[in-house]
């Protein structure tokens, strides 16, 4: 079974279409610490030749400077490559290794063990088909077993291998490994595993990895390379299911070609098919799949194509493809499960970036219902997620989407969060399905807008969203800039931070999670002012730069105007005018702002005043003058 072929020396052009022609097979190792998953990856790399001369010499030398078993190969320095998991002995990171056969190519990813690198362990099992879940046949099914097993069933990989690996060391038992078998089952009926096949291994002496071991004459199944050449890949699961195809680009070259680009991630199309465009819903019917080799006559899930349409529907970037018999759901409110992988935890109210698909929108989870203890699966009531940890949501996007319960496409029903201020990839979810009021409840068409509301009063409207450690004086300008405003004939409302927790807002604290809900809600009723015509200030702290952000994004153009009182924290304690500095110093108030919670500095202001250098009536002229300027008022 080894990748060796005389092809290589004769025809080598031959020997590379023939592999370009073999499946690509994708699985995980992953169980409890040492259960000797990179042993197992390394003897696979090893048997089945798919080492050079120089990295059999290195894999020797490494052997006797980190290895475990004495003056033979460590099979498992191959895959742990960091120097950490060398001199642990330990698995942190994912690592890939690419291997094959005569009959199929592989990508293995070897996952970390510890509990704290669940978020390596989630990122190395989303592309995979196959799990490899490896028993220490002295300890039988631990915790972390278990626990690596509600992974591989959280992220919708169907089949697993249970190999019960370091046999050697149990005299080749078939009673233990029948008891592990049987535990294993049991459990794996909880949480929605059934396609299982057990293999009793030794990685470090190879039986029943590549050929049946002759120290097990009563096992009868495959081994378990046998069992990886021939079990079925996800894709040929995914081209019995309806078409899908996220796109990825409009293909418009000339003015007589315009072609839509993608993957196709479930089902098979033909010319003549006809499908549906979501969100939108437009059908047409396919007229050529175009290839750089030509037009097809069929194309399957897995393969890249661009198809031309026989009608012109208005297609775009994002926009899902689907067979018009089943259709994808449209929808902007979802159930979902959401893996956190960042230190910063996810705080409900906090806009994220959401990418599903080829699909770029912002959400919001509105409302954690519950996270799940990995090891228990037990259900805990959460405000919050931190890091490693995994929950139960439910998220509102600020636009619909197409999309599929993770379940039945992984392609059109996984997503990513990412933060909008750095980028940052902060956690992996899996929708579950819409949320029945998404269908429910529609926008109003209204005749009165925002623009005949701001005519009637003879002023455009915005808001002035003053923001500043307590004691900076924002209340104070925000009151003496609306006098000014009034006696100019302004039409204005004042939103001020202590006056709004009296009512609005007065079953919110000030945790951090408190505070982002605190400013949502007061940015929603901002808008609404907005669209009615106001002239809108806000006097609050708002420490974070996500919600500030939030506030900016939910009004247009040149409506949102952020006054920075940038006053210095020690001017702002002397003043203290209402002694909460003071308590805070003695511990008395948690979460303050400047002394135990953090107050991100904005970064481009449209304004920015400092009330150390000039008084707040001079602070109120300025903003007066800088409105003129940006024509918010004559």
């Amino acid at each position: 079974m080894a990748h060796t072929s005389d092809l290589i020396s004769v025809d080598i052009e031959k020997y590379l279409k023939q592999h370009e022609q073999k499946s690509l097979l994708r699985f995980i190792t992953c169980g409890s610490v040492d259960d000797g998953k990179s042993t197992v990856i390394g003897r696979l790399l090893y048997e089945s030749k798919m080492l050079f001369e120089d990295q059999l010499a290195a894999i020797e030398n490494d052997s006797k400077k980190w290895g475990t078993q004495g003056g033979d190969i460590d099979f498992a320095l191959l895959v742990d490559g960091l120097a950490a998991e060398r001199e642990q002995g330990i698995t942190i990171d994912v690592a890939y290794r690419f291997f094959s056969t005569d009959r199929r190519k592989f990508i293995v990813a070897d996952t970390p063990g510890h509990e704290q690198y669940t978020r390596n362990m989630i990122t190395g099992a989303s592309t995979a088909d196959v799990a490899v879940i490896l028993v220490d046949s002295r300890k039988g099914i631990l915790t972390q077993t278990r626990r690596h097993s509600y992974l591989v069933s959280l992220i919708g990989i169907r089949k697993v291998v249970l190999a019960i690996n370091k046999l050697d060391l149990v005299d080749y038992s078939e009673k233990v490994f029948k008891q592990i078998d049987e535990e294993y089952r049991e459990f794996a009926k909880q949480i929605g595993l059934n396609d299982i096949t057990s293999i009793p291994l030794s990685g470090l002496k190879g039986d029943n990895m590549i050929v049946a071991s002759e120290k097990t004459p009563w096992y009868h199944g495959p081994t378990l390379l046998g069992f990886l050449e021939t079990c079925e890949i996800d894709e040929e699961r995914l081209q019995k299911e309806p078409f899908r195809m996220p796109v990825q680009w409009v293909n418009r070259p000339n003015l007589d070609f315009r072609g839509f680009a993608g993957v196709i991630t479930g089902g098979m199309i033909k010319p003549g098919d006809r499908i549906r465009a979501q969100p939108s819903g437009k059908e047409s019917k396919v007229q050529r799949i175009v290839t750089m080799s030509g037009d097809l006559p069929l194309a399957v899930a897995g393969q890249s194509v661009t198809l031309t349409l026989e009608d012109e529907i208005d297609i775009s970037r994002g926009d899902v493809i689907s067979t018009a018999e089943s259709p994808a759901e449209v929808a902007d409110q979802f159930e979902a499960t959401i893996v956190w992988m960042t230190d910063e935890p996810m705080l409900p109210g906090r806009p994220y970036l959401l990418k599903i698909g080829t699909q770029l929108v912002t959400a919001t989870v509105t409302e954690p219902k519950y996270k799940v203890n990995v090891n228990t699966m037990e259900h805990l009531a959460a405000k919050q997620l931190e890091v490693n940890e995994i929950g139960v949501v439910n998220l509102a996007l600020d636009r619909p989407i197409a999309f599929d319960a993770y379940t039945h496409n992984r392609d059109t029903g996984g997503f990513i969060l990412i933060n909008r201020l750095t980028n940052n990839t902060v956690g992996a979810g899996m929708l579950h399905f819409a949320l029945r009021r998404s269908h429910n409840i529609h926008m109003q068409a209204v005749d009165v807008n925002k623009e005949v509301r701001a005519v009637a009063k003879g002023q455009k409207p915005g808001v002035l969203w003053f923001t500043g450690l307590s004691g900076a004086g924002k209340s104070t300008i925000a009151n003496l800039v609306e006098k000014k405003l009034h006696a100019m004939g302004r039409h204005t409302y004042l939103l001020d931070g202590d006056n709004i927790r009296h009512g609005l807002n007065k079953d919110l604290g000030f945790t951090e999670a408190d505070r982002v809900e605190n400013i949502r809600r007061v940015s929603e009723v901002a808008r609404l002012m907005v669209d009615a015509g106001l002239i809108v200030l806000t006097a609050f702290i708002s420490p974070f730069k996500s919600e500030r952000a939030m506030a900016r994004g939910l009004l247009g153009e040149g409506e949102f105007i952020e006054i920075h009182v940038d006053t210095p924290l020690n001017v702002a304690e002397d003043r203290d005018v209402k002694g909460l500095y003071k308590k805070a110093r003695r511990g008395e108030i948690a979460n303050f702002t400047g002394i135990s919670s953090p107050y991100e500095v904005p970064e481009n202001p449209e304004m920015r005043v400092n009330t150390a250098v000039i008084s707040a009536d001079q602070a109120a002229d300025e903003i007066i003058a800088r409105l003129r300027t940006l024509g918010m008022i004559d």
